[in-house]
């Protein structure tokens, strides 16, 4: 058999696997799955969830559009005042590291710690061991926001708002609004964003 008979054969077989996008009104995929919270805890969806939904957020240590750099304020700076709102509203939140390929790069799991006690987190945030809820969600970037309702139904996804380089200079909360609209059983004026981020760093 020639080299180039057998070649499509090795290129199907080393092609990635096409993860597909979560859509709204979609459950939560893997609400059961156990993930390690930076605190030691076991966590899985169903237990992060509460009255009024559940708040998932894909993230890690090392990309500028979440931490920022000298041109960009980051998203993570909204964590915090992200989870007060969630905490108002009686909605959990959980942040997902996702970041695989770079747990020897700055996101291995006591990395995960030491940032989360640097920035004071004060949502759950937990290692998702080989991308696999990521894979579930179909989550791309960090971050990648995804938002449900007590069902664990999808009602918004993309990003929290429309200016990672500067938080003063924030328009357009969507996040936050879709939170507000959430709770108050409110339909969400704008249910999908286009989210923008790192990619997840898979294996």
């Amino acid at each position: 058999i020639s080299i180039l008979m057998l070649l499509p054969f090795f290129i199907g077989i080393n092609q990635p696997t096409k993860i597909e996008a979560l859509k709204l009104g979609t459950k939560a995929p893997m609400s059961n799955h156990k993930l390690k919270d930076v605190n030691g805890k076991e966590l899985s969806l169903n237990t992060l969830n509460k009255e009024n939904g559940l708040l998932v957020i894909f993230s890690c240590n090392t990309c500028p559009f979440v931490i920022g750099n000298d041109n960009m304020d980051g998203w993570e700076n909204r964590y915090n005042e992200t989870y007060e709102l969630c905490k108002q509203n009686n909605i959990g939140m959980v942040l997902v590291n996702s970041n695989e390929a770079k747990r020897d790069r700055g996101d291995s799991f006591k990395d995960m710690q030491q940032h989360s006690k640097n920035n004071s987190y004060k949502s759950s945030y937990v290692i998702d061991k080989n991308h696999l809820l990521a894979d579930a969600f179909g989550a791309s970037t960090t971050p990648h926001i995804y938002l449900f309702n007590n069902e664990l139904e999808l009602v918004y996804k993309g990003a929290i708002d429309d200016n990672v380089k500067s938080k003063k200079e924030v328009k357009e909360t969507w996040l936050k609004d879709a939170i507000n609209s959430l709770a108050k059983g409110n339909k969400i004026i704008k249910p999908e964003t286009r989210n923008s981020g790192c990619s997840i760093k898979r294996l």
